[in-house]
C-alpha cells in the first residue's frame, strides 16, 4: 500500500507519543504523516499493550494514509503478537538493545521495520548498516533512557551519516521543537523529523498549538 511518509521524502513529521485519540486526531488534522504509539512501560507515553486499542484501530481506518509506527524495547513474544493481533500497524520501531538478526526476523512481521539507533559519537552510528532495512531513527544517546529524552542529536554527525550513506532513510529524532526544527531539517537533509517531549504541555499530552507549529517550521 502506498504510504506517504515512506515513499516521499522529505515526509511529513512523525509524532511520538500519542496516548490519546484526540491528540491523535489534532496531529493528524496538523498534517502529521506518521504517528508513533509507545508500548514501552517505564516511558510516560506507554500504552498498555493488553488494553483497549481499538481506538487505534478504528483511527487507522478512518486515516489509512497516515502511516501508524508501534514503538518498542526489546519486546518479547507476547508484545510482538498482541500488536500484530491489531493489523493497524505499518511499521514497528525497534528502540532498544535488538540485534540486527532479531529485528530482521521480528520485523517481517510488519509491513516496514525502523531501527533507533542512539547517538552521541561517530562510533555509535559503526552498528547501522547491519540493520537490513533503509530505516534509521537517530537519537540522542542519553545513559539510562531508550529515547524521549528531549536532547539533541549532533545535526552535523547526522547530516554526515545521511550524506555518505544515501540508501539509507533517516528519521531525525532528540530535542527537536518548533524553533530548531527549521535548522535541523535544512542542515541534515533527514528522510523525516520525529518528535515527542517538544510538542507537549505534558510528558504524554500533546499541545496542539506545539505540533501545528512544529510541522509547519519542519517545511519552512
Amino acid at each position: 500500500m502506498f504510504l506517504p511518509f515512506f515513499d516521499h521524502t522529505p515526509a511529513a513529521p512523525k509524532i511520538c507519543g500519542i496516548t490519546t485519540a484526540e491528540d491523535a486526531l489534532g496531529c493528524i488534522e496538523a498534517g502529521a504523516g506518521a504517528l508513533g504509539f509507545n508500548f514501552y512501560p517505564p516511558s510516560p507515553r506507554s500504552i498498555p499493550a493488553d488494553g483497549d486499542l481499538s481506538w487505534i484501530v478504528k483511527l487507522k481506518a478512518d486515516y489509512p494514509d497516515v502511516a501508524f509506527v508501534a514503538v518498542v524495547v526489546n519486546p518479547d513474544e507476547a508484545l510482538l503478537a498482541s500488536l500484530g493481533r491489531t493489523a493497524c500497524f505499518d511499521a514497528i520501531q525497534f528502540h532498544g538493545d535488538e540485534s540486527p538478526g532479531f529485528c530482521a526476523a521480528a520485523g517481517a512481521r510488519f509491513p516496514q521495520w525502523i531501527k533507533a539507533l542512539r547517538i552521541r559519537l561517530e562510533l555509535d552510528l559503526a552498528p547501522a548498516l547491519a540493520f537490513e532495512t533503509p530505516w534509521l531513527l537517530l537519537d540522542a544517546a542519553v545513559p539510562g533512557t531508550y529515547g524521549g529524552s528531549g536532547h539533541a542529536v549532533d545535526w552535523d554527525l547526522a547530516a554526515q551519516f545521511v550524506a555518505a550513506h544515501p540508501d539509507k532513510r533517516v528519521i531525525l529524532a532528540g530535542g527537536l521543537n518548533p524553533s530548531n526544527v527549521t535548522e535541523a531539517a535544512s542542515k541534515v537533509h533527514s528522510h523525516a523529523v520525529d518528535v515527542a517531549s517538544g510538542v507537549e504541555s505534558s510528558p504524554g499530552v500533546k499541545d496542539p498549538e506545539k505540533v501545528r507549529d512544529f510541522i509547519a517550521a519542519a517545511f519552512a
